[in-house]
């Protein structure tokens, strides 16, 4: 069946109906696909530092190094990614963006990091504050309210 409407139309009419919020499950898809890297980059290193042991010990940290990796390398990538590609690999994989809610823009380097750690006053609740994506109108999450962030598809 033809359409009366040439691509160049169905972008206008999107383009004006706002941009297209990504939903929960995508979301998670791409926080798990996250997760996978970050853990294919702080595992062998821990193995580098620590040696197999780490794995069987009680201690909740086994030092500064653990702390800089399982903490702050994690935090300094992803933010990162936010300030210069928009994304993680993950969000990136799946064509969405993290931007300003109000503007679109690129998250400034405050908004970013806050957003970041905004992500642990979402999860203590169970989780509420991250469930939260799947019933918000613009599909934010407590960590995007809090920061003023939004993921959007690509156009």
């Amino acid at each position: 069946m033809n359409s009366p409407f040439n691509d160049r139309d169905l972008r206008d009419l999107q383009q004006m109906a706002g941009p297209q919020y990504a939903g929960f499950w995508i979301r998670v898809a791409a926080s798990i696909i996250d997760s996978l890297l970050i853990a294919c980059l702080t595992t062998p290193l821990a193995y580098l530092f620590y040696g197999a042991e780490y794995w069987s010990s009680d201690d909740l940290a086994a030092g500064p190094v653990d702390v800089l990796l399982t903490w702050v390398l994690p935090a300094v990538a992803v933010v990162l990614f936010w300030l210069y590609r928009q994304a993680t690999p993950g969000k990136m994989l799946f064509g969405l963006r993290v931007v300003d809610a109000r503007s679109g823009a690129t998250l400034g380097v405050g908004q970013a990091i806050g957003r970041y750690l905004a992500y642990f006053v979402a999860a203590i609740p169970l989780l509420l504050g991250l469930i939260w994506v799947a019933f918000d109108g613009r599909k934010q999450g407590w960590h995007d309210k809090l920061a003023g962030t939004v993921v959007v598809k690509k156009d």
